[in-house]
């Protein structure tokens, strides 16, 4: 009897915990116990517990701490010491073209002419006659030997389909006969400003190597994909994403790109939050819409305008003082976008009186010169303000353009993965000289100079933990530094990730809602399957992405 007045006595009291734990005003929605977290906030920088309340991040501290939030409808996570980190920030990708890369042919990792062919046919069988065999991201670096593909190499195997494959830098492209028939290119054909029709030395026909501004002579043929066909590649975009933890994207893209990302949007399926820039040439609608950066919601926002001042390296179209090394005859290309003269200075000004962020891509020393003289010009002529301007790229610097970053207070918005790409064959293009401050990160930092990290996604792969491995390391994809290329430009790992975290939402004005785990932020949180903290560096690029928590919810789980 004695024993039955207890049990009952224990119902009453469990039924009455219960209703009052169901109806505690603080238990979160969920919680996340007995971790090793990373907070990237200086103020508090490790913890052991999270919890979220709907979208947001109600407490940080203690597992005993957190324990107390948890209430009947709590959802519990034991993260069994597992690492966490602040959903990661890619500062630069170009997301529509990269979901469409995975969804189209793939050449990056074709090693020789043979492979690559035969790709290539095996495409041109799958698809419909007239249609375009398109992307590709070939890396003629890799190739054995390493040379330039010709339209010569594709003709025969693709007779009724147009091709035109970009490589991977997205400043070089390959077309067959039959896409430059349509376009019009023959040996007759001039060179446009800002871009390079490759033509043979003997014959002057063209190769089928187009660069930059010329490759605009065969995309404006280029059927363009329907509404429904680029919301797919987006939600392929949205999914890799979340597989390795990038929660915020900058987007590099056009105004079209944002009708798609509002379909999205309305249809509640963002799985990452969007900050999107358009073309710098279409400054005009952001007066004409008295627009001011950024434009829009937690979710999805207009960020600024995108512009280019050159090329790439691995195209020879960066722009240098002195010669390519390899090529004694160039310096690289200026983009179109600085066509007539004076132009990227004129948008860049219209934009500033408008109150709107620019981030402009700039390769080769003397690209990066010339930016940030326009960017002194535009900044004394209309004061003081807090800008946020951005180089993208900030690939190659004079030493003392550093000291410039510093003070015009220009974000450096980097992708760590092309150091140790382009380190396999840098050096043969530009001498040893001018790579001791290429991808200089370590200089940036001692300067001050704010380091946004991103992949450059399509043109690089996206995981981030690939970005921090390189970073961190700087050893090239081929092996052969193992000490690192130019180890003297290694960061931390603290910095690494503060680059694809913080420094990300501070690019996008956005660092007191995001980019560190703190009360009161928005609830993106990634779990990782080791400790970055306790593992040899060589291990980061093994690490994968346990957990995606976003605005709140576990949206990818492994």
């Amino acid at each position: 009897m004695k024993v039955l007045h207890l049990f009952f006595l224990f119902l009453i009291f469990s039924f009455v915990f219960s209703c009052v734990s169901s109806s505690r005003k603080d238990a979160a929605d969920l919680v996340l116990l007995n971790g090793a977290i990373w907070t990237v906030n200086p103020d508090q920088p490790w913890a052991e517990a999270v919890a979220i309340e709907g979208e947001k991040i109600s407490q940080v501290g203690s597992t005993e701490e957190i324990r107390k939030m948890v209430g009947s409808h709590t959802q519990v996570i034991d993260l069994g010491g597992d690492l966490v980190l602040p959903g990661f920030i890619d500062s630069h990708t170009h997301f529509l073209e990269g979901g469409f890369s995975l969804m189209r042919i793939q050449l990056y990792d074709a090693k020789n002419r043979e492979e690559f062919v035969e790709r290539i046919r095996a495409e041109s069988q799958e698809l419909e006659e007239g249609e375009w065999i398109l992307d590709g991201n070939w890396d003629h670096q890799k190739f054995d030997p390493p040379e330039l593909p010709t339209r010569e190499w594709i003709d025969a195997v693709t007779p009724h389909n147009p091709v035109f494959i970009n490589r991977h830098d997205g400043h070089m492209a390959l077309a067959n006969s039959l896409a430059l028939k349509i376009a019009g290119i023959t040996k007759d054909t001039p060179s446009p400003d800002g871009g390079e029709i490759l033509k043979d030395p003997e014959t002057k026909e063209p190769t089928g190597i187009l660069k930059d501004g010329a490759m605009d002579l065969v995309t404006e043929h280029i059927p363009e994909p329907s509404l429904k066909e680029k919301a797919r590649a987006a939600e392929v975009a949205l999914k890799h994403a979340t597989e390795f933890g990038v929660t915020s994207v900058h987007d590099m893209a056009y105004a079209s790109s944002f009708e798609v990302y509002q379909e999205l949007l309305e249809a509640d399926t963002l799985t990452a939050r969007l900050y999107v820039y358009i073309q710098i040439s279409e400054v005009e609608l952001y007066s004409r819409l008295k627009l001011k950066t950024p434009f829009g919601n937690h979710l999805l926002k207009i960020g600024g305008l995108k512009g280019f001042v050159d090329g790439s390296l691995g195209s020879s179209t960066a722009y240098f003082f002195e010669p390519y090394q390899d090529d004694p005859k160039k310096k690289g290309l200026l983009h179109s976008h600085m066509f007539p003269e004076g132009s990227m200075e004129k948008r860049i000004r219209e934009a500033d009186k408008a109150g709107l962020q620019v981030a402009i891509h700039a390769i080769g020393d003397r690209a990066n010169h010339l930016l940030l003289d326009i960017f002194e010009r535009v900044i004394e002529e209309g004061g003081e303000r807090d800008r946020r301007w951005r180089i993208e790229h900030a690939q190659h610097l004079i030493p003392e353009d550093f000291e410039r970053f510093r003070k015009l207070s220009i974000i450096a918005s980097v992708q760590p993965y092309h150091a140790i790409d382009d380190g396999r064959w840098a050096e043969k293009k530009i001498g040893r000289k001018r790579c001791e401050t290429t991808y200089a990160f370590k200089s940036f930092l001692e300067k001050g100079v704010v380091l946004a990290c991103g992949s450059d996604w399509y043109v690089a792969p996206l995981n981030p933990l690939t970005g921090i491995y390189a970073a961190v390391t700087r050893k090239t994809v081929d092996g052969k530094n193992p000490e690192g290329w130019f180890p003297e430009q290694k960061i931390s790992l603290e910095e690494a990730i503060k680059g694809y975290t913080l420094n990300g939402a501070y690019a996008e004005f956005a660092e007191e809602f995001k980019g560190s785990i703190e009360k009161g932020k928005l609830a993106d949180l990634i779990v990782l399957s080791k400790n970055l903290f306790e593992i040899p560096p060589e291990e980061i690029k093994e690490t994968e992405v346990r957990m995606t928590i976003f605005n709140g919810d576990v949206i990818h789980k492994k």
